[in-house]
């Protein structure tokens, strides 16, 4: 049980850092889906921040103060930070994605009705697959990368079922 002092709290955003925001924002609006909720731009501090969801375009308000209030009492919403002059940078060398050495982060996760529909849509687009629905143990899930290298795993309600077969598995293999 929370404790009753955290009522109220919620998830509000994931933050990832990109290196040019077209290709970024093209694959977050048109590959999955998503909608531009707010740009705010800081321009002392040379960084833009993008943030993003699942929601309906036409509930965004249009005043400035009162996207930013209401998109920022949205849960589950994606923050894409720029910083100015990564896009045109020759010694930029990317940021780490948080699955290669070290590990940290590793993924964001997008539910869709059908993995499979959506993972021939991704590959029509030339989308770069880290997993494909049909590779390795867990089948029915899949990890596409975003412009940066960032892993979105792609799956659907009804892994929860499968997810719970694994766990007993590995629990019966005393692992």
């Amino acid at each position: 049980m929370p404790p009753p002092e955290t009522q109220g709290f919620f998830f509000q955003q994931t933050m990832l850092r990109i290196r040019d925001p077209k290709p970024s924002l093209d694959f977050y609006t048109r590959v999955l889906g998503m909608t531009l909720l707010a740009k705010l731009d800081f321009a002392d501090m040379k960084f833009t921040l993008y943030f993003l969801g699942y929601y309906k375009p036409e509930d965004v308000p249009e005043d400035p103060v009162e996207r930013a209030k209401w998109m920022f009492g949205l849960p589950a919403t994606l923050e894409l930070t720029h910083n100015w002059g990564t896009e045109s940078d020759p010694e930029f060398k990317g940021y780490h994605n948080g699955n290669s050495e070290p590990r940290g982060f590793g993924h964001i996760g997008v539910v869709v009705p059908s993995v499979a529909e959506a993972c021939a849509r991704f590959e029509a687009l030339g989308v770069e697959f880290v997993k494909r629905p049909d590779d390795g143990k867990m089948r029915n899930i899949a990890f596409i990368k975003d412009p940066d290298g960032y892993w979105t795993e792609i799956l659907t309600p009804d892994n929860s079922k499968m997810f719970l077969e694994w766990n007993r598995a590995q629990a019966a293999d005393g692992q």
